[in-house]
């Protein structure tokens, strides 16, 4: 879970994926708002905007009016308000003779020929006005529909990709889960309040891991973490040649400290002189474990992995990487 997370917040960083998966999430809020929550209701609009069986209706009952008042301005009124869209459903109303008589339609078309001066006749695809509109409308969605899926499937393809292009946060992940813990209980030992593992990788500048300490009641007992404590050389990314692991007891003043530095670092006397008013110091080496005691609370550090950097630096004097195992305790009283 922590890698997919990783992996996530990585692609997250990419412009090109950020803007794809703001686009695509804006499009489905705005759909579910536009459609389903808050739809658009139409009131008083123009017949025009009618599906096409109203607007046969509207034509229909213009007919069936005008052999009824034989008002020639009134149905003329009428034919004027479906606008471009009154000779097509004409046509179409032509076509289905159990709505109305032929005979009260022809008259009304008639009328309007006579009256308006045209020809009632089936529209060419540029008249359609109606159909236009459609044909928009369903082009639009058909382009947003293409936009939504190429960004969807370019985000596939990134997340695919992702395994392979492997950054700093998987390394450090991967380092952790493929760990192996240790098992206390096989020692002879009470099994641990809380056991961790966790992973520097050459790059992770930020590097600063923090763990609550809290009983199976979900009782807070206190924290602990690892964080870098120094760093030799110039650019980036830092040459990281000390960490700080610190163990912090609620019942305790005092926050508990001990610095593990690489062999360059721990041989230096000014590196020494810089680290020593922050805790005990202790060279790291595989398989080394270092005992953190407070006054309730015992943490043990166990150097899991360890590789060093190669480079210009002096040998030895940063980590490419370590990996270590936090184990608390209850202290026993003595």
């Amino acid at each position: 879970m922590e890698a997919v997370i990783a992996i996530v917040r990585n692609l997250l960083k990419n412009p090109k994926v950020a803007l794809i998966l703001g686009v695509a999430l804006g499009l489905m809020l705005g759909l579910i708002v536009g459609w389903g929550i808050w739809p658009v209701t139409y009131t008083d609009q123009a017949p025009d905007l009618l599906r096409a069986d109203l607007q046969e209706d509207w034509v229909r009952m213009a007919a069936e009016t005008y052999a009824r008042t034989n008002n020639p301005d009134e149905a003329v009124r009428v034919w004027d308000e479906l606008r471009g869209a009154a000779n097509d459903a004409y046509i179409r109303l032509q076509s289905k003779p159990d709505k109305i008589d032929p005979a009260v339609l022809q008259n009304y078309g008639s009328l309007i020929e006579r009256v308006k001066g045209i020809q009632i006749k089936p529209s060419s695809p540029a008249e359609g006005g109606s159909d236009m509109s459609a044909m928009v409308f369903y082009a639009s969605i058909i382009v947003v529909a293409g936009l939504v899926g190429a960004g969807a499937f370019y985000l596939y393809r990134l997340l695919r990709k992702g395994p392979r292009t492997t950054t700093v946060a998987m390394q450090a992940a991967e380092a952790s889960r493929r760990a192996e813990r240790t098992n206390f209980e096989e020692m002879g030992l009470a099994p641990p309040i809380t056991q961790t593992m966790t992973t520097y990788v050459l790059g992770d500048d930020l590097y600063d891991e923090s763990f609550s300490i809290d009983t199976a009641a979900g009782e807070f007992l206190g924290e602990y973490g690892v964080g870098i404590s120094e760093t030799i050389g110039v650019g980036e990314p830092k040459k990281v040649s000390a960490l700080e692991v610190w163990l912090f007891d609620k019942n305790d003043i005092k926050t508990a400290t001990k610095v593990l530095m690489s062999e360059h670092a721990y041989r230096d006397p000014n590196i020494r002189a810089r680290l020593e008013p922050k805790g005990d110091l202790h060279v790291v080496k595989p398989g080394e474990q270092i005992l953190l005691e407070t006054q309730t609370l015992q943490l043990l550090a166990t150097v899991v992995d360890l590789e060093y950097g190669v480079g210009a630096l002096p040998q030895n004097s940063y980590f490419e990487r370590i990996t270590l195992e936090l184990a608390v305790w209850p202290r026993s009283e003595n």
